[in-house]
């Protein structure tokens, strides 16, 4: 029988019921793996139905230009309905959404089939701001930032396994990874609809959604209102477009340049993942008893920028120990800044607005999933394969600035 009974969360870590904390540790780890499998083979999905690799890099970015914007509509509804109805409900449909999504990627047969595919999972993609409101109902205000990161070491551990078994399934056809995602993602449904708790109660949910509410350019707008968050989602989107452009372009840019295959691709996000755990488990731990959570997001942001250039000089030179180290010293930075920058937005609002920041936040990643392949895409064709990491040290060196400025004027509660 299904359990749906409300968890009631209080001031201390003793009262997190740990069935709720397993099962969001659980669905961010399925969420990581589902990620993971398809990265490395998209190229190769792509590849029949063009004749160059620049083609199939704009296509590439096309498809997550697609996704980006079936995010950015859909994240705001999907958090305020999260905020009035649970986030049960909310995230189990997205779940299915998913499933469907790979599903049709998978069977493939023309363009229009691929780009069916990332629109269904594109408007179904709010899940991962459901999952991390879910952990902002159940853990403590003042642990959030430690509980985002076991959740960033979850994703990680399914980044892990994703890619590399991704790679080794696409010896079985290209597709084969696609499908396998659809299970894993059932199987994470399935175990939600049985033993999932709804951890937002009834006397925390919102009375109405109001329609502006899910008006994603309205919703948009008002999440820059907040004053005290202002800087922080700019940043954010600094931060975000050359990352988009990044996980569009990472695959295509090994192929290319190195001429990996699938299982060398799938080994490198596996190293991503792998420098998320051991981020996440030992050394975001020290950083929070030595650093504020805003120092902490700052330092991911150098250690990012540090990481696009040695990207773009793997791209000059022709020389993937550079490519190597980059994947090193970007996934560092991206494993410490992710959980602190959540963990700064979640703290300065009230239980009933979590919905709302995290689908914000959404809002403003698919955003930057919008303009960072295309923009990424076209730098990619016409100025060369190291351009987009160039466009990355320029753009983040900003967002540095623009946190820091947001840091020095607020002071957040």
């Amino acid at each position: 029988m299904c359990k749906t009974k409300s968890i009631n969360t209080h001031s201390t870590e003793q009262s997190i019921d740990k069935k709720a904390l397993i099962f969001g540790l659980t669905s961010v780890l399925l969420y990581g793996m589902g990620f993971g499998l398809t990265t490395p083979v998209i190229p190769f999905l792509v590849q029949p139905y063009v004749s160059s690799s620049e083609s199939q890099a704009m296509i590439i970015a096309l498809l997550t230009f697609i996704y980006g914007i079936c995010v950015f509509l859909a994240a705001p509804g999907l958090g305020a309905l999260s905020d009035r109805y649970g986030r049960r409900p909310v995230l189990i449909i997205c779940l299915l959404g998913s499933a469907a999504g790979y599903l049709i990627f998978g069977i493939g047969g023309a363009l229009w089939v691929l780009f069916l595919g990332r629109i269904i999972d594109g408007l179904t993609g709010g899940n991962i701001s459901t999952i991390l409101a879910y952990f902002a109902d159940i853990t403590p205000k003042e642990q959030r930032t430690k509980y985002f990161g076991w959740a960033g070491a979850a994703a990680g551990a399914g980044s892990i396994v994703g890619p590399s078994l991704g790679g080794l399934l696409a010896n079985f056809g290209y597709s084969i990874p696609m499908f396998f995602g659809v299970i894993i993602t059932l199987l994470n449904v399935i175990y939600g609809v049985i033993y999932m708790p709804e951890s937002l109660r009834k006397d925390r949910r919102l009375d109405k959604i109001q329609l502006v509410r899910l008006n994603p350019f309205t919703q948009f707008a008002s999440i820059f209102s907040i004053k005290n968050l202002k800087w922080i989602f700019i940043a954010i989107f600094l931060l975000g477009v050359p990352s988009g452009s990044l996980q569009t372009l990472f695959s295509q840019f090994a192929k290319d340049t190195f001429k990996w295959g699938p299982t060398l691709i799938g080994i490198m996000f596996s190293v991503l993942g792998a420098l998320d755990i051991i981020t996440q488990s030992f050394i975001m731990p020290k950083l929070l008893m030595k650093l504020k959570v805003e120092k902490i997001a700052i330092l991911g942001m150098v250690s990012e920028t540090i990481a696009y250039g040695f990207f773009a000089a793997s791209g000059i030179f022709s020389y993937f120990p550079f490519f190597i180290v980059g994947t090193i010293i970007f996934g560092f930075g991206d494993a410490i800044f992710g959980p602190a920058v959540n963990g700064m937005a979640s703290s300065a609002v009230s239980s009933k607005e979590q919905g709302r920041i995290q689908g914000g936040s959404q809002s403003i990643q698919a955003l930057t999933r919008i303009i960072g392949p295309m923009l990424g895409g076209g730098l990619y064709v016409s100025l060369g394969h190291s351009s987009p990491a160039i466009m990355g040290v320029i753009l983040v060196t900003a967002a540095i600035a623009t946190m820091h400025k947001g840091v020095s004027l607020t002071t957040l509660k």
